[in-house]
């Protein structure tokens, strides 16, 4: 009776096992860092964030560029709608342009004479300027991953409603998937995307990379050019093929988690910053979380019990 006591206590003792989710640094963490700069990747790297969440846009002569804004130049907001999709987009200094100007339509070496580190963003008050930072090229990016293991989660900045922003799907796919076997980081890279037309044919070309479908609440569907209404989990992936699901935070159920699971797929949801919204999607076991504060997070996500990160 003694030993199968002492050996429950012992039992009681040991620390409960909990699966860890995954810290996505959306655009580096612009929380602390002028978005998708080296700057902000390597904040993202001494952070300790598992994975580098960033944009991809392409230039007039064939240069992937990481971009979350298709505009080199923002355009000027004509509504309530558009001056706040704007407010929380990087303001790069150079040479004047009209606004709405694309980066499609400027080379490699004219977008280097613009600085986009030197301003912060109001939304983010802890964001550090970062000043004579420029736009990276894909590569460069590729180049920091002999800094550690973390994955590089990739997203196609493409709508089919403005075909003239990038080259066609099967293009500028090609353009990824030729970087990265370059750099040998397949088994590192996810591609993900609101435009689903990306992820059926980087399948085509390059099986071994994941891809994640990115999905959104209904009421942004016709500014991303969406014209799909049906946001359960089971649909988007059959429609889009991807064994990661990506959801804005809200969407991101318990049932609809489970559900995903049950069929062999993830839940990686965006873009979460708070306390409240990480303790709703961490209860409803997703596998990964996006956030700009991947610091804020991380300490979170340790301080939890049990920990949900090591």
């Amino acid at each position: 009776m003694r030993v199968r006591l002492s050996l429950l206590l012992l039992i009681a003792a040991l620390p409960v096992s909990s699966e860890t989710i995954l810290v996505h640094a959306h655009r580096g963490g612009r929380a602390a860092r002028p978005e998708n700069t080296l700057p902000a990747f390597q904040y993202a790297i001494d952070t300790g964030a598992d994975a580098l969440e960033l944009d991809l846009a392409v230039t007039k002569d064939n240069v992937l560029v990481v971009s979350h804004s298709p505009y080199l130049v923002q355009p000027e907001g004509t509504d309530a709608f558009m001056k706040a999709v704007l407010a929380n987009e990087r303001i790069c200094s150079g040479p004047a342009l009209p606004p709405g100007t694309l980066i499609h339509s400027r080379t490699l070496a004219e977008i280097r004479q613009y600085d986009c580190g030197a301003k912060t963003l109001a939304a983010f008050p802890q964001q550090r300027a970062v000043p004579n930072t420029h736009i990276p090229t894909f590569d460069e990016v590729l180049d920091l991953a002999p800094k550690g293991t973390f994955d590089f989660n990739v997203e196609t900045k493409i709508s089919p409603a403005r075909p003239e922003l990038t080259p066609s799907p099967e293009v500028f796919v090609k353009m990824i998937d030729e970087a990265v076997r370059k750099h040998q980081l397949q088994s590192r890279v996810i591609l993900q995307s609101f435009d689903f037309r990306t992820l059926r044919a980087m399948k085509q070309i390059d099986p071994q990379i994941r891809l994640s479908a990115l999905f959104g609440q209904a009421k942004y569907d016709g500014f991303m050019g969406i014209t799909d209404k049906d946001k359960s989990f089971a649909h988007i992936a059959a429609v889009s093929g991807a064994n990661i699901l990506s959801p804005d935070e809200s969407l991101a159920t318990a049932d609809e988690v489970a559900a995903a699971h049950k069929a062999g797929l993830q839940v990686i949801p965006y873009t979460s910053n708070t306390v409240d919204g990480w303790k709703k999607l961490s209860e409803a076991r997703v596998d990964g979380v996006i956030t700009d504060d991947p610091a804020g997070l991380l300490q979170w996500l340790r301080s939890q019990k049990p920990a949900l990160h090591p």
